[in-house]
């Protein structure tokens, strides 16, 4: 007797369907493209690129939404459990008690699913909110440029792990301490450049020296986000400009004197719950395997 197949398996098969329906229509869109007309094949690279962006959120949109069905039915369920002890308690004496300890357990489970629950809806939540606009934003503007987004951690190092990674595919070693302590370096010689613009968030008023100093240590000593002024530093020191790609505004070029290729970042406004992040690119990978054979 064939077992009925769980909400799970149809989502996934449906999934599956949908991937193999959607590379049918890509293969279609391929061949009806000859190979030496660039244009129509730059456009293709970004059409394509949109259509699988567009499926993987609505994938990832449907899983969320039955994860959160299923979280909701287990927080019910494990309310209805601790309900259903207590009363048989109550009405039948002679069954044994459940202990105090057991029934804290029991609702110390049922109060994370209920958390579990919260968090799930707020990430469905915010596929319609400023981080998912702001990234399919930003993939339209790469795609347009033949790049796509890689991801950096988020530790406080993402700005100088992104250049370290722009840097290593020119061949060039400098890793995230290096970088670090020569921003740190550049800014104390050259002082009068940032000093004007660092304050005290509380009074208003300008960096003594030793703040100053104190600045400077945390940019070499600690993982304190990058941004601007460190950029600058960086620019200098690299001696070559580097340009952050954002999604609500034109592209900002740092170092502009230097004639050299830019390093590229992605500046992220809304990145993760801490707010601001950067990332570095890549070369878009899709139609990479065709344009190699």
């Amino acid at each position: 007797m064939e077992t009925a197949e769980t909400t799970e398996e149809l989502l996934a098969k449906q999934h599956r369907k949908e991937k193999k329906d959607l590379q049918a229509k890509i293969q279609s869109m391929k061949n009806a493209v000859p190979k030496n007309d660039k244009k129509r094949r730059k456009q293709l690279t970004e059409d394509i690129a949109k259509l699988e962006a567009e499926l993987s959120q609505k994938h990832e949109n449907e899983l969320r939404q039955l994860n959160i069905s299923s979280s909701v039915e287990e927080v019910s369920n494990a309310l209805d459990s601790v309900t259903v002890t207590n009363n048989e308690e109550e009405t039948d004496g002679k069954q044994t008690r459940t202990s105090k300890a057991q029934k804290r357990r029991d609702k110390r489970a049922a109060l994370e699913k209920e958390r579990e629950t919260r968090i799930a809806e707020a990430e469905v939540e915010n596929l319609t909110g400023s981080r998912h606009l702001e990234n399919l934003k930003l993939k339209e503007k790469l795609a347009e440029r033949h790049l796509q987004i890689k991801e950096i951690s988020s530790d406080g190092h993402c700005m100088y792990r992104a250049v370290e990674d722009q840097l290593m595919v020119r061949g060039c070693a400098l890793g995230l301490k290096e970088l670090r302590a020569q921003t740190a370096q550049y800014m104390r010689s050259h002082a009068d450049d940032f000093l004007p613009f660092l304050t005290d968030p509380n009074t208003g008023d300008m960096y003594t020296a030793d703040e100053f100093e104190k600045y400077c240590n945390d940019v070499a000593d600690t993982a304190a986000w990058g941004g601007q002024l460190e950029l600058k530093a960086l620019s200098q020191v690299l001696q070559m400009p580097i340009e952050v790609i954002q999604a609500e505004s034109l592209s900002i070029i740092i170092g502009e004197e230097y004639d050299r290729p830019p390093i590229t970042l992605i500046y992220m406004r809304h990145a993760y719950g801490l707010g601001e992040h950067y990332n570095s690119v890549e070369p878009l990978k899709e139609l990479s395997n065709e344009e190699e054979s």
